[in-house]
């Protein structure tokens, strides 16, 4: 049998360029297409206003001195001028330090301190969040922030009115200076322990990757794209923004954060082509009443995140008439995707993997102790190797070392395996496996299974210590409105399906996940949960010992 290992066919060859001359192609092969829509703030740029408000914002930075290499911060929930903050900085060589707008002060401080940032763009407040006091609060133990900018105020206004100071030719001559190897992007990964580690992306990293997502959902200038996932990250930034931006496509924002609502009136009234979202988001816009709004414009979009549920992805292909829709997989740190599914890929290699490597990028499946490359169809470490690989984590070149091997490898940390046609198949982290006395579980194969259930809306499995095995399998359900399903009616459904060491021992119903700002599950929580639910701290302290 021969070995999990691929190459992606190269299509197209790799742009050679910053984000900010890419931009700049584009708007001037589609200049008066719109490339921009903000519905919440009623903004809509065609591409020549785009790469004109972005040149006034880079000069407005170059004003105030920020050179080559410089961090430049945002702490923002989706907006017009994130974009803009996105295209500016990259036209003037300064580093983006994207900061999720669900921190607090400790979280944002580190960010703030690990990366140096000279300069921070943020929104006065969010939600629950005022980080115009969380700044003040830390702003003396950040001795190297010079200057905050709060969205919305005379602050902001007069950074665009520095720009009349900057001649066109100097923000040009600058842009001249930039290399495509350049770090232009750092962005924190949200660990499970210790301190968040900061991805240090390149252009080459993050254009090339935004193209080529792209290039897979066969995007033209004909295409609008409704983005309701987070700048902040790569699903937003790059899969979104960037992939746009490559193809003069639009980005439509439906709004500062996801809402369902909002999402189904963006598509209807923009007529959009395109929809992104993670699982959870995809399972809150099925749940409302999608007959009464126009989605036959849909055609493809991503899914992507987090595993995508079989029974979910039909009802996406279907209720939402997005036949073309794609699985994309990846990490921050591979800025992001290595994977993604064909427009054209029958329905079950669509639903039941996250199709094929990316371009100029190699994929294999090891065995994490060994090292050796697995056999097609074993499940085992998947690893990255390409122009798509990081630069490294910020100042860290200890945990740069562990992520990536001598030879060029990104070790995800997650279990996949490969079959003969090269198509990638997650099932689960390594973190996140379950061994049952001795036994390899992986909890995606138990939630699929538990999708089937005509009662069950959402299903996470996850492993708690067990005196006798080890680890035991628990399983925390979201049900449909007003389904009356029981512990016992789980555990029947599984016997006999499945086997027997993977039926959950323990069930808890909930009516939501604890969630990360993007959408993930953070089963680690559930983990923790499901501990002090069952008082296992004893043999949590036993098995974890």
């Amino acid at each position: 049998m021969a070995e999990a290992h691929s190459v992606g066919a190269v299509e197209e060859p790799l742009l050679d360029e910053t984000i900010g001359a890419n931009l700049e192609r584009s708007a001037a092969r589609f200049p008066d297409r719109e490339a921009l829509v903000v519905r919440h703030q009623d903004v809509r740029l065609t591409y020549r206003e785009l790469n004109e408000a972005a040149n006034a914002v880079a000069r407005g930075l170059l004003a105030t001195g920020i050179a080559i290499g410089d961090r430049v911060g945002i702490w923002a929930p989706n907006c017009a001028e994130w974009v803009l903050i996105q295209y500016a900085t990259a036209k003037i060589g300064a580093i983006l330090v994207t900061i999720n707008p669900a921190y607090r002060t400790t979280e944002a401080a580190y960010a703030l301190a690990q990366s140096g940032c000279r300069m921070l763009v943020a929104a006065e407040s969010f939600l629950t969040s005022d980080y115009r006091a969380m700044i003040e609060e830390v702003r003396p133990e950040l001795p190297e922030l010079e200057h905050v900018i709060f969205l919305g105020t005379p602050q902001w206004a007069t950074l665009l009115e520095r720009a009349s100071t900057v001649d066109a030719c100097e923000l040009q001559l600058r842009g001249q200076r930039l290399d495509p190897d350049e770090a232009i992007n750092i962005q924190y990964t949200s660990g499970t322990t210790g301190y968040p580690k900061g991805a240090t992306l390149s252009h080459r990293n993050i254009l090339n990757n935004g193209f080529f997502v792209g290039e897979r959902c066969g995007y033209s200038e004909a295409d609008r794209v409704c983005i309701p996932v987070p700048f902040y990250h790569c699903f937003g930034m790059v899969l979104g923004n960037l992939a746009c931006t490559t193809h003069g496509a639009t980005i439509v924002v439906p709004g500062p954060r996801f809402d369902a609502i909002e999402v189904l009136e963006a598509v209807s009234e923009e007529r959009c082509t395109g929809l992104y979202g993670v699982p959870t988001m995809f399972i809150a816009v099925l749940g409302e009443d999608i007959g009464r709004y126009e989605v036959a414009s849909l055609r493809t979009g991503i899914m992507a995140g987090s595993p995508c549920p079989v029974e979910v992805m039909r009802r996406v292909v279907h209720d939402l008439h997005m036949p073309e829709v794609t699985i994309c997989y990846g990490m921050t740190e591979t800025s992001p995707v290595s994977t993604q599914s064909l427009p054209d890929d029958d329905l079950d290699h669509r639903v039941s993997t996250v199709g094929t490597v990316h371009p100029h990028v190699e994929v294999k499946i090891i065995d994490p102790e060994s090292g050796t490359t697995l056999k097609q169809g074993e499940a085992g470490e998947l690893c990255t190797r390409g122009y798509s690989v990081m630069l490294g984590y910020w100042n860290d070149p200890g945990r740069t070392a562990e992520a990536i091997d001598a030879e060029g490898w990104l070790h995800s940390g997650d279990l996949a395996t490969m079959d003969a046609d090269g198509y990638v198949n997650i099932v689960g982290r390594r973190k996140d496996m379950i061994i049952r006395g001795g036994e390899n579980i992986y909890p995606r194969e138990i939630e699929e299974y538990l999708f089937t259930h005509p009662d069950i809306v959402d299903a996470q499995v996850v492993g708690v210590p067990d005196a006798k095995y080890g680890e035991q399998v628990m399983a925390w359900i979201k049900l449909r409105s007003g389904a009356a399903v029981t512990h016992d009616d789980v555990k029947e459904y599984c016997r006999g399906r499945i086997a027997h060491y993977k039926v959950p021992a323990y069930v808890r119903f909930v009516d939501d996940f604890p969630m990360t700002v993007t959408g993930k599950v953070q089963k680690f929580r559930l983990r923790e949960m499901g501990i002090a639910d069952l008082r296992l701290e004893g043999e949590a302290a036993i098995t974890t010992a």
